[in-house]
């Protein structure tokens, strides 16, 4: 098989990002699905991060919908794959925010502080739901944590990579390995 070193370092990435995400669970989530975003930029495809989703307890149906809206313990592990402007990822935040109809501008600005700054090639970020306190964190290494409070602001967040995105394919990737 003929794989460019740009591919075999970006699937390598990939697996290591999972493989240390998943040994910092103990067991209590399921892996679901992990991905590359991407972001075509003229005609050329760049990889921006690595992705990868764990949910404690398992929706019922497999569906990005079904996802979206179980409240269960759940969160995204994010490895930065090339650097990137914290100013670019913000408003791509903002944006997809905005694409899947939330338009709460207090809560999204809060959690937008959490990035202070330019990710760098190899930056993890991770974001996660706590459904006890019904709250999501944004946590970006070196730069910041910041909670949200609401289901309803979860559920938005969670419709950034499951719901309208211009990348459909990241979303069936990222259920990919729930049952059904």
């Amino acid at each position: 098989m003929n794989m460019s070193r740009s591919k075999f370092i970006s699937l390598f990435l990939a697996l290591t990002t999972l493989l240390l995400s998943a040994a910092s669970f103990g067991g209590d989530f399921t892996h679901t699905g992990s991905g590359i975003r991407v972001k075509t930029v003229l005609i050329v495809d760049v990889n921006v991060y690595s992705i990868s989703h764990f949910m404690q307890q398992l929706p019922s149906s497999k569906s990005k919908r079904a996802v979206i809206d179980m409240e269960t313990n759940k969160k995204f592990e994010c490895k930065m794959l090339r650097d990137l402007e914290g100013e670019k990822l913000k408003a791509a935040l903002r944006d997809a925010y905005a694409m899947n109809g939330y338009s709460d501008q207090a809560k999204i600005g809060k959690i937008l502080n959490a990035f202070k700054g330019d990710l760098k090639e190899g930056q993890r970020f991770s974001i996660k739901y706590d459904n006890d306190k019904k709250a999501t964190t944004f946590v970006v290494d070196g730069q910041g944590s910041v909670t949200v409070e609401g289901v309803d602001f979860m559920k938005a967040t969670w419709s950034i990579w499951f719901g309208k995105i211009d990348q459909p394919k990241l979303g069936d990737q990222l259920i990919s390995k729930i049952p059904g």
